[in-house]
């Protein structure tokens, strides 16, 4: 890569941010003690139960704990060209966590992406969101941070290669893409509106997956919500701007509820990443908040093109091929459960017919999910989710090519022919 390390060091911090989940900042400062106080214990109690609660509703445990590891101890790798970023730890062990950070040291880093110390942070932690989080959340969230039990591990160092390990270099980055701020209501819309742009926009940071970057590695704006690439996780996250992928416009708002709350609807269902995300933070939420986000998406602009996404075609005649080839393959190992009009069982079994996700530019996702299969989150109110079974070891490349061209283009959907060599590039893709 022949850029500059201004902006070459761009590009590493946004394949960082390009995850679901945040990354906080990298431990290792000693100064003065201090705790979130309330008036009474019953107030200081409820103070923790908001954080929890808001910390969920940022997803703060999914990137800050190690499967099996102990919570918010940290230690989780993000593998990117550049080396390899470790979440810290988060837990108010004194040594290694944050326990001698203040409520002020803790907004300073919500609020301005700056560490106690004033050095800044990598914005893989997406204080470029979190900037929107009012005082009050901050405090409380702190709170509750400092009632989790301390865990005596020190945060692992970053591995990342010159310059990219430069934090003075992620001046000019915040320059151009970081605006400092609190989110401001808007007076013109309800306060069910302002509830659920403050969650999306703020510590929900949903725009940090589901919005195109730039070559310098930072959102664009103008195509904010327009889908994107997510290289640690090998996904795709869709455009939420356009019918021609993920776009809300003609989803009923209790179906975007639904799909928030639980994974799944009767639109269809959530996987890889965007299930995380769900098992982790949404089903936690309250009816209302996730109310709110619904209305709050439901308003999204919508765009009548999808935008441009890199994908490997085929000849007019190999693709013909692939869709009679695949046609056969769809009858033996998908029709059970998705019938043969692709209109599935829904909820249970989402349809493949009429799916904006099956024929959207990108194919990422339905090869990924061919290969690799996969589950809707299990929530409260669907605690056994019908799963999708992996045929990487079942199916060639051609074989998996050919059933997702037949997907994408039957019973009227308007997908194009995927290629061998895609599937064989994500078959060898880590699966997160």
């Amino acid at each position: 890569m022949k850029r500059k390390s201004l902006f070459a060091l761009s590009a590493v911090v946004v394949v960082a941010a390009a995850a679901l989940v945040p990354v906080l900042w990298s431990g290792g400062d000693h100064l003065h003690n201090g705790t979130a106080m309330a008036a009474t214990p019953a107030d200081q109690a409820a103070l923790i139960k908001q954080g929890e609660y808001l910390a969920r509703a940022g997803d703060c445990i999914a990137c800050h704990t190690v499967r099996g590891g102990k919570q918010f101890a940290g230690g989780l790798p993000m593998a990117t060209p550049f080396g390899t970023m470790f979440t810290p730890n988060i837990t108010p062990d004194d040594q290694y966590g944050i326990g001698k950070w203040t409520q002020d040291d803790f907004y300073r880093a919500m609020h301005t992406g700056r560490s106690k110390d004033g050095s800044l942070l990598y914005p893989g932690f997406p204080f470029t969101s979190y900037t929107k989080v009012t005082r009050a959340d901050s405090d409380a969230i702190y709170a509750y941070l400092r009632s989790v039990t301390p865990v005596n591990v020190p945060s692992r160092p970053h591995e990342l290669k010159f310059p990219f390990n430069q934090r003075n270099m992620l001046i000019g980055w915040r320059t151009l893409f970081f605006r400092e701020g609190e989110y401001k209501p808007d007076p013109t819309k309800s306060v069910e509106w302002n509830r659920g742009a403050y969650l999306i926009e703020g510590l929900g940071h949903c725009g940090m997956c589901h919005t195109s970057i730039n070559a310098m590695g930072g959102p664009v704006s103008s195509a904010a919500f327009a889908g994107g690439l997510i290289p640690l996780q090998n996904w795709y996250a869709p455009s939420l701007t356009s019918n021609k992928e993920a776009g809300l416009g003609d989803w009923e708002t209790k179906d975007i509820a639904d799909l928030l709350k639980t994974g799944v609807s009767n639109r269809g269902a959530v996987f890889g990443p965007m299930a995380e995300v769900v098992h982790n933070s949404l089903q936690y939420m309250s009816d209302a908040d996730i109310n709110a986000m619904a209305t709050y998406l439901k308003t999204i602009p919508q765009k009548s093109e999808a935008p441009e996404s890199l994908q490997l075609e085929t000849s007019e005649k190999f693709g013909g091929e692939l869709l009679k080839q695949g046609q056969k393959i769809y009858a033996d190992n998908c029709a059970k459960c998705h019938a043969e009009n692709g209109l599935g069982m829904p909820p249970a079994f989402p349809p493949l017919a009429n799916n904006q996700s099956i024929q959207m530019p990108s194919a990422v996702n339905p090869i990924r999910m061919v290969l690799n299969g996969g589950y809707p989150p299990s929530t409260d109110a669907n605690p056994h989710p019908y799963g999708m079974p992996p045929f990487a070891q079942a199916l060639s490349n051609q074989e998996v090519a050919a059933v997702v061209t037949y997907i994408r283009m039957s019973w009227g959907n308007h997908g194009t022919a995927v290629s061998p060599q895609q599937v064989s590039d994500l078959r060898s893709a880590p699966l997160d």
